[in-house]
Protein backbone atom coordinates (compact mmCIF):
# COMPACT_ATOMS: atom_id res chain seq x y z
CA UNK A 1 0.00 0.00 0.00
CA UNK A 2 3.07 2.30 0.47
CA UNK A 3 5.35 3.28 -1.82
CA UNK A 4 7.06 5.58 -0.34
CA UNK A 5 9.82 8.43 -1.36
CA UNK A 6 11.52 7.59 1.98
CA UNK A 7 12.43 4.12 1.23
CA UNK A 8 16.31 4.12 2.32
CA UNK A 9 16.83 0.40 2.30
CA UNK A 10 20.35 -0.95 2.19
CA UNK A 11 22.52 0.28 4.62
CA UNK A 12 20.24 2.29 6.85
CA UNK A 13 17.99 -0.42 7.01
CA UNK A 14 20.69 -2.80 8.56
CA UNK A 15 22.14 0.03 10.26
CA UNK A 16 18.27 1.08 11.88
CA UNK A 17 17.78 -2.92 12.20
CA UNK A 18 20.75 -3.56 15.01
CA UNK A 19 20.19 -0.27 17.07
CA UNK A 20 16.58 -2.24 17.48
CA UNK A 21 18.36 -5.34 18.37
CA UNK A 22 21.02 -4.19 20.48
CA UNK A 23 18.82 -1.73 22.31
CA UNK A 24 17.37 -4.31 24.42
CA UNK A 25 19.79 -7.03 24.27
CA UNK A 26 21.80 -4.96 26.04
CA UNK A 27 19.65 -3.31 28.73
CA UNK A 28 20.04 -5.81 31.83
CA UNK A 29 23.59 -6.96 31.27
CA UNK A 30 25.30 -3.14 30.65
CA UNK A 31 24.91 -0.04 32.52
CA UNK A 32 25.27 1.44 29.08
CA UNK A 33 23.31 -0.64 26.63
CA UNK A 34 19.46 1.71 27.29
CA UNK A 35 21.28 5.12 27.11
CA UNK A 36 23.84 4.24 23.98
CA UNK A 37 20.42 3.10 21.99
CA UNK A 38 19.21 6.42 23.02
CA UNK A 39 21.90 8.60 21.71
CA UNK A 40 22.47 6.44 18.28
CA UNK A 41 18.76 6.84 17.39
CA UNK A 42 19.48 10.44 18.10
CA UNK A 43 22.57 11.10 16.28
CA UNK A 44 21.02 8.31 13.13
CA UNK A 45 17.86 10.77 12.83
CA UNK A 46 20.09 14.05 13.07
CA UNK A 47 22.45 12.30 10.29
CA UNK A 48 19.31 11.14 8.15
CA UNK A 49 17.51 14.37 8.62
CA UNK A 50 15.25 14.88 5.94
CA UNK A 51 14.15 10.68 5.42
CA UNK A 52 13.28 10.75 9.04
CA UNK A 53 11.26 14.47 9.13
CA UNK A 54 9.08 13.10 6.02
CA UNK A 55 8.37 9.30 7.29
CA UNK A 56 7.25 11.21 10.82
CA UNK A 57 4.74 14.05 8.74
CA UNK A 58 3.61 11.00 6.89
CA UNK A 59 2.22 9.26 9.60
CA UNK A 60 1.94 12.20 12.33
CA UNK A 61 -1.92 11.78 12.03
CA UNK A 62 -1.76 8.65 14.05
CA UNK A 63 1.30 9.51 16.28
CA UNK A 64 0.71 12.96 17.00
CA UNK A 65 -0.90 12.39 20.40
CA UNK A 66 2.06 10.02 22.05
CA UNK A 67 4.49 12.56 20.09
CA UNK A 68 2.82 15.89 21.75
CA UNK A 69 2.17 13.86 25.27
CA UNK A 70 5.87 13.15 25.66
CA UNK A 71 6.43 16.84 24.55
CA UNK A 72 4.43 18.41 27.09
CA UNK A 73 5.28 16.36 29.99
CA UNK A 74 9.03 17.61 28.85
CA UNK A 75 7.84 20.91 28.52
CA UNK A 76 5.96 21.02 32.26
CA UNK A 77 9.24 19.81 34.25
CA UNK A 78 11.41 22.06 31.94
CA UNK A 79 8.96 24.83 33.09
CA UNK A 80 8.72 23.68 36.76
CA UNK A 81 13.00 23.98 36.79
CA UNK A 82 12.75 27.45 35.73
CA UNK A 83 10.14 28.65 38.22
CA UNK A 84 11.63 27.19 41.19
CA UNK A 85 15.31 27.58 40.26
CA UNK A 86 16.00 23.86 41.01
CA UNK A 87 18.21 21.89 39.98
CA UNK A 88 18.54 21.22 36.02
CA UNK A 89 18.78 17.53 35.68
CA UNK A 90 15.76 17.29 36.75
CA UNK A 91 15.11 18.07 33.28
CA UNK A 92 17.11 15.11 31.52
CA UNK A 93 14.89 12.02 32.00
CA UNK A 94 11.92 13.98 30.41
CA UNK A 95 13.97 15.61 28.09
CA UNK A 96 15.65 12.29 26.41
CA UNK A 97 12.18 10.38 26.89
CA UNK A 98 11.09 12.76 24.52
CA UNK A 99 13.59 12.38 22.07
CA UNK A 100 13.53 9.21 21.85
CA UNK A 101 10.40 9.71 19.21
CA UNK A 102 14.15 9.81 17.43
CA UNK A 103 13.84 6.30 17.35
CA UNK A 104 10.23 6.07 15.80
CA UNK A 105 11.15 8.12 12.95
CA UNK A 106 14.31 6.43 12.27
CA UNK A 107 12.23 3.09 12.19
CA UNK A 108 9.47 4.27 9.99
CA UNK A 109 12.46 6.19 7.34
CA UNK A 110 14.40 2.55 6.78
CA UNK A 111 11.91 -0.18 7.76
CA UNK A 112 14.34 -2.35 9.25
CA UNK A 113 12.63 -6.21 9.53
CA UNK A 114 11.27 -6.23 13.25
CA UNK A 115 12.29 -9.38 13.81
CA UNK A 116 15.62 -7.08 14.58
CA UNK A 117 13.77 -6.02 17.80
CA UNK A 118 12.12 -9.71 18.76
CA UNK A 119 15.36 -11.20 18.50
CA UNK A 120 17.15 -7.87 20.94
CA UNK A 121 14.21 -8.53 23.28
CA UNK A 122 14.65 -12.77 22.98
CA UNK A 123 18.85 -12.06 23.94
CA UNK A 124 18.04 -9.74 26.42
CA UNK A 125 15.77 -12.09 28.46
CA UNK A 126 18.03 -15.33 27.74
CA UNK A 127 21.22 -12.96 28.92
CA UNK A 128 19.63 -11.60 32.53
CA UNK A 129 18.79 -15.46 33.65
CA UNK A 130 22.40 -16.24 33.88
CA UNK A 131 23.58 -12.91 35.18
CA UNK A 132 21.10 -13.12 38.24
CA UNK A 133 21.40 -17.00 38.69
CA UNK A 134 24.86 -16.69 39.38
CA UNK A 135 24.18 -13.98 41.90
CA UNK A 136 21.98 -16.04 43.70
CA UNK A 137 23.25 -19.28 43.53
CA UNK A 138 26.73 -18.71 43.68
CA UNK A 139 27.21 -15.34 45.46
CA UNK A 140 24.46 -16.28 47.70
CA UNK A 141 22.95 -12.56 47.21
CA UNK A 142 19.09 -12.83 48.48
CA UNK A 143 17.99 -10.35 46.19
CA UNK A 144 20.34 -10.26 42.93
CA UNK A 145 19.64 -7.23 40.22
CA UNK A 146 22.58 -7.54 38.30
CA UNK A 147 24.42 -4.04 37.99
CA UNK A 148 21.12 -2.25 38.78
CA UNK A 149 18.50 -2.16 41.70
CA UNK A 150 17.13 -5.92 42.43
CA UNK A 151 13.75 -4.27 41.83
CA UNK A 152 14.21 -2.21 38.33
CA UNK A 153 16.32 -5.63 37.27
CA UNK A 154 13.40 -7.96 37.97
CA UNK A 155 10.61 -5.65 36.28
CA UNK A 156 12.74 -5.37 33.13
CA UNK A 157 13.38 -8.76 33.20
CA UNK A 158 9.55 -9.67 33.52
CA UNK A 159 8.72 -7.31 30.44
CA UNK A 160 11.57 -8.90 28.29
CA UNK A 161 10.06 -12.34 29.28
CA UNK A 162 6.51 -10.65 27.79
CA UNK A 163 7.87 -9.53 24.75
CA UNK A 164 9.47 -12.72 24.35
CA UNK A 165 5.57 -14.19 24.31
CA UNK A 166 4.36 -11.71 21.62
CA UNK A 167 7.99 -12.42 19.50
CA UNK A 168 6.25 -15.96 19.80
CA UNK A 169 3.41 -15.08 18.04
CA UNK A 170 4.82 -13.04 15.51
CA UNK A 171 6.86 -15.57 14.36
CA UNK A 172 4.67 -18.59 14.71
CA UNK A 173 4.97 -19.52 10.81
CA UNK A 174 8.68 -20.68 12.31
CA UNK A 175 8.84 -23.08 14.20
CA UNK A 176 12.27 -23.19 15.31
CA UNK A 177 12.04 -19.07 15.98
CA UNK A 178 8.64 -19.21 17.83
CA UNK A 179 11.08 -21.92 20.15
CA UNK A 180 13.63 -19.57 20.71
CA UNK A 181 11.36 -17.13 21.49
CA UNK A 182 9.86 -18.93 24.14
CA UNK A 183 12.79 -19.83 25.92
CA UNK A 184 13.69 -16.26 25.80
CA UNK A 185 10.46 -15.78 27.30
CA UNK A 186 10.94 -19.21 30.04
CA UNK A 187 14.23 -16.78 30.86
CA UNK A 188 12.45 -13.91 31.45
CA UNK A 189 10.38 -14.90 33.87
CA UNK A 190 12.98 -16.98 35.82
CA UNK A 191 15.21 -14.22 35.86
CA UNK A 192 12.48 -12.15 37.60
CA UNK A 193 11.38 -14.33 39.95
CA UNK A 194 14.77 -14.75 41.08
CA UNK A 195 15.57 -11.29 41.99
CA UNK A 196 12.42 -11.33 44.29
CA UNK A 197 11.26 -8.58 43.20
CA UNK A 198 6.90 -8.47 44.20
CA UNK A 199 5.72 -5.53 41.79
CA UNK A 200 5.55 -7.49 39.04
CA UNK A 201 3.22 -9.97 39.89
CA UNK A 202 0.51 -8.05 39.62
CA UNK A 203 1.67 -7.04 36.06
CA UNK A 204 1.89 -10.76 35.11
CA UNK A 205 -1.10 -11.34 36.39
CA UNK A 206 -2.56 -8.47 33.83
CA UNK A 207 -0.51 -9.91 31.44
CA UNK A 208 -2.48 -12.82 31.64
CA UNK A 209 -5.56 -11.44 31.01
CA UNK A 210 -4.57 -9.77 27.80
CA UNK A 211 -2.93 -12.78 26.70
CA UNK A 212 -6.55 -14.44 27.44
CA UNK A 213 -8.34 -11.79 25.50
CA UNK A 214 -6.77 -11.95 22.77
CA UNK A 215 -6.34 -15.66 22.88
CA UNK A 216 -7.28 -15.56 19.00
CA UNK A 217 -3.18 -14.24 18.27
CA UNK A 218 -1.75 -17.44 20.16
CA UNK A 219 -3.34 -19.51 17.38
CA UNK A 220 -1.75 -22.51 17.87
CA UNK A 221 -0.97 -24.78 20.21
CA UNK A 222 2.47 -24.29 20.88
CA UNK A 223 1.81 -21.26 22.02
CA UNK A 224 -0.50 -22.34 24.44
CA UNK A 225 1.87 -24.83 25.21
CA UNK A 226 4.00 -21.70 25.48
CA UNK A 227 1.83 -20.08 28.43
CA UNK A 228 1.16 -23.02 30.15
CA UNK A 229 4.99 -23.41 30.80
CA UNK A 230 5.31 -20.12 32.21
CA UNK A 231 2.24 -20.54 34.48
CA UNK A 232 3.97 -23.79 35.16
CA UNK A 233 7.20 -21.60 36.14
CA UNK A 234 5.53 -19.31 38.59
CA UNK A 235 3.62 -22.08 40.55
CA UNK A 236 6.98 -24.61 40.77
CA UNK A 237 8.35 -21.53 42.22
CA UNK A 238 5.58 -20.55 44.54
CA UNK A 239 5.85 -23.92 46.00
CA UNK A 240 9.44 -24.05 46.20
CA UNK A 241 10.33 -22.82 49.64
CA UNK A 242 14.20 -22.12 48.42
CA UNK A 243 12.91 -19.77 45.82
CA UNK A 244 11.75 -17.38 48.83
CA UNK A 245 8.25 -16.39 46.61
CA UNK A 246 5.70 -17.66 48.61
CA UNK A 247 7.62 -16.07 52.05
CA UNK A 248 7.99 -13.12 50.20
CA UNK A 249 3.83 -12.57 49.63
CA UNK A 250 3.25 -13.95 53.48
CA UNK A 251 5.83 -11.27 54.68
CA UNK A 252 4.45 -8.64 52.71
CA UNK A 253 0.58 -9.48 54.04
CA UNK A 254 1.91 -9.61 57.59
CA UNK A 255 3.51 -6.49 56.94
CA UNK A 256 0.54 -4.71 55.96
CA UNK A 257 -1.37 -5.84 58.61
CA UNK A 258 1.76 -4.57 61.10
CA UNK A 259 1.02 -1.38 59.81
CA UNK A 260 -2.76 -0.93 60.03
CA UNK A 261 -3.34 -2.84 63.45
CA UNK A 262 0.11 -1.97 65.43
CA UNK A 263 1.60 1.10 63.38
CA UNK A 264 4.70 -1.10 62.48
CA UNK A 265 7.15 0.92 60.33
CA UNK A 266 9.79 -1.25 60.42
CA UNK A 267 8.98 -3.17 57.91
CA UNK A 268 9.85 -2.98 53.59
CA UNK A 269 5.76 -2.53 53.16
CA UNK A 270 5.52 -0.42 56.75
CA UNK A 271 7.95 1.94 55.54
CA UNK A 272 6.36 2.10 52.13
CA UNK A 273 2.81 2.91 53.53
CA UNK A 274 4.04 5.50 56.39
CA UNK A 275 5.60 7.18 53.21
CA UNK A 276 3.06 7.07 50.92
CA UNK A 277 0.77 8.61 54.46
CA UNK A 278 3.35 11.47 53.94
CA UNK A 279 3.17 11.84 50.51
CA UNK A 280 -0.36 12.09 50.98
CA UNK A 281 -0.02 14.81 53.06
CA UNK A 282 2.41 16.72 50.62
CA UNK A 283 -0.28 16.71 48.25
CA UNK A 284 -2.38 18.01 50.00
CA UNK A 285 -0.46 21.17 51.24
CA UNK A 286 0.58 21.79 47.44
CA UNK A 287 -2.41 20.11 45.30
CA UNK A 288 -2.30 22.02 41.94
CA UNK A 289 1.82 22.01 40.69
CA UNK A 290 3.54 20.46 43.52
CA UNK A 291 7.10 21.31 44.41
CA UNK A 292 10.64 20.56 44.08
CA UNK A 293 11.55 16.89 45.41
CA UNK A 294 14.23 18.63 47.46
CA UNK A 295 11.19 20.34 48.93
CA UNK A 296 9.83 17.63 49.67
CA UNK A 297 12.15 16.13 51.27
CA UNK A 298 12.74 18.80 53.62
CA UNK A 299 8.69 19.03 54.08
CA UNK A 300 8.68 15.04 55.42
CA UNK A 301 11.60 15.66 57.38
CA UNK A 302 9.44 18.30 59.28
CA UNK A 303 6.50 15.88 59.50
CA UNK A 304 9.06 13.66 61.29
CA UNK A 305 10.17 15.96 63.71
CA UNK A 306 6.28 17.16 64.37
CA UNK A 307 5.67 13.63 65.11
CA UNK A 308 3.50 13.20 62.14
CA UNK A 309 5.47 10.98 60.02
CA UNK A 310 8.07 7.79 61.33
CA UNK A 311 11.80 9.24 60.60
CA UNK A 312 12.09 6.18 58.81
CA UNK A 313 10.90 7.30 55.50
CA UNK A 314 13.55 9.74 55.41
CA UNK A 315 15.87 6.74 54.32
CA UNK A 316 14.46 6.19 50.87
CA UNK A 317 15.18 7.65 47.89
CA UNK A 318 11.88 8.56 46.56
CA UNK A 319 8.30 8.08 47.57
CA UNK A 320 8.16 4.53 45.87
CA UNK A 321 5.21 5.13 43.92
CA UNK A 322 5.05 6.69 40.16
CA UNK A 323 1.45 8.19 40.66
CA UNK A 324 1.79 9.70 44.48
CA UNK A 325 6.09 10.87 43.00
CA UNK A 326 4.33 12.97 40.22
CA UNK A 327 1.40 14.33 42.50
CA UNK A 328 3.88 15.74 44.98
CA UNK A 329 6.34 17.03 42.59
CA UNK A 330 4.05 18.27 39.84
CA UNK A 331 0.36 18.35 41.70
CA UNK A 332 -2.79 17.59 39.44
CA UNK A 333 -1.58 19.32 36.21
CA UNK A 334 2.16 16.97 36.05
CA UNK A 335 0.09 13.97 37.06
CA UNK A 336 -2.38 14.88 34.14
CA UNK A 337 0.32 15.64 31.98
CA UNK A 338 2.57 12.30 33.38
CA UNK A 339 -0.36 9.95 32.96
CA UNK A 340 -0.82 11.54 29.25
CA UNK A 341 2.85 9.84 28.31
CA UNK A 342 1.39 6.23 29.58
CA UNK A 343 -2.69 7.12 28.48
CA UNK A 344 -1.83 7.95 24.88
CA UNK A 345 0.30 5.16 23.77
CA UNK A 346 -1.93 2.80 25.32
CA UNK A 347 -4.85 3.98 23.29
CA UNK A 348 -2.49 4.13 20.10
CA UNK A 349 -1.50 0.56 20.49
CA UNK A 350 -5.39 -0.67 21.64
CA UNK A 351 -6.79 1.19 18.45
CA UNK A 352 -4.24 -0.55 16.17
CA UNK A 353 -5.06 -4.19 18.34
CA UNK A 354 -8.53 -3.78 17.38
CA UNK A 355 -8.06 -2.68 13.49
CA UNK A 356 -5.31 -5.40 12.83
CA UNK A 357 -7.24 -8.35 14.70
CA UNK A 358 -4.84 -11.59 13.15
CA UNK A 359 -2.75 -9.45 11.06
CA UNK A 360 1.37 -8.99 11.31
CA UNK A 361 0.64 -5.91 13.09
CA UNK A 362 -1.42 -7.52 15.82
CA UNK A 363 1.81 -8.93 17.51
CA UNK A 364 3.23 -5.83 17.68
CA UNK A 365 0.20 -3.93 18.89
CA UNK A 366 -0.17 -6.53 21.98
CA UNK A 367 3.57 -5.62 22.86
CA UNK A 368 3.13 -2.27 22.91
CA UNK A 369 0.02 -2.40 25.14
CA UNK A 370 1.65 -4.92 27.48
CA UNK A 371 4.66 -2.35 28.11
CA UNK A 372 2.02 0.15 28.88
CA UNK A 373 0.00 -1.94 31.36
CA UNK A 374 3.16 -3.68 32.98
CA UNK A 375 4.97 0.05 33.54
CA UNK A 376 1.72 1.03 35.32
CA UNK A 377 1.79 -2.01 37.52
CA UNK A 378 5.55 -1.64 38.20
CA UNK A 379 4.92 2.19 39.08
CA UNK A 380 2.32 1.25 42.15
CA UNK A 381 4.93 0.16 44.68
CA UNK A 382 8.26 1.46 42.82
CA UNK A 383 8.98 4.82 41.04
CA UNK A 384 10.17 2.89 37.95
CA UNK A 385 10.75 6.29 36.44
CA UNK A 386 13.26 7.50 38.64
CA UNK A 387 15.99 5.57 36.70
CA UNK A 388 17.39 7.12 33.56
CA UNK A 389 17.70 3.19 32.78
CA UNK A 390 13.66 2.73 33.33
CA UNK A 391 12.56 5.67 32.14
CA UNK A 392 14.42 5.24 28.58
CA UNK A 393 13.63 2.54 28.41
CA UNK A 394 9.68 2.91 28.25
CA UNK A 395 10.28 5.90 25.68
CA UNK A 396 12.66 3.54 23.44
CA UNK A 397 10.23 0.18 23.55
CA UNK A 398 7.34 2.54 23.04
CA UNK A 399 8.68 4.53 19.99
CA UNK A 400 10.28 1.81 18.45
CA UNK A 401 6.83 -0.71 18.12
CA UNK A 402 4.52 2.17 17.07
CA UNK A 403 7.29 2.37 13.90
CA UNK A 404 7.17 -1.02 13.60
CA UNK A 405 3.63 -1.58 14.53
CA UNK A 406 2.97 1.25 11.47
CA UNK A 407 5.04 -0.70 9.13
CA UNK A 408 3.52 -3.94 9.53
CA UNK A 409 -0.08 -1.87 8.75
CA UNK A 410 1.60 -0.62 6.05
CA UNK A 411 3.09 -4.52 5.15
CA UNK A 412 6.64 -3.01 4.67
CA UNK A 413 7.98 -4.51 7.88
Amino acid sequence: MNSNPTNTRGPAQAWTGSLAFLFPFLSLVTLFGVSLGSFLFLATALISFKPCRDALVRHWPQVRWVVLAFLLHFLFVLGCALVRGANMNTVEKPARMFFAVTALAAVLAARPPRRMLWWGVIGGALAALPFVAWQRIALGIERPGGLINAITFGDLALLLALLSVTAAIDMRDNTRQAGLAAVGAIAGLAASLMTGSRGGWLALAVAALLFLRHARLLGGLRLRVLLAAGAAVVLATWFVPASGMQGRFDEGVSDVRGWFEDGTVFTRVGTRLELWKGASMLVAEHPLLGMDFSACRERLAEFAREGRLDPVVLTLPHLHNDALQELATGGAVGFALWAAILAAPLVFFMRELRAGAGSPQSAVALAGVLVVTSYVCFGLTEVIFWSMKGSLFYALMVFLLMGFCLNAKDKIG
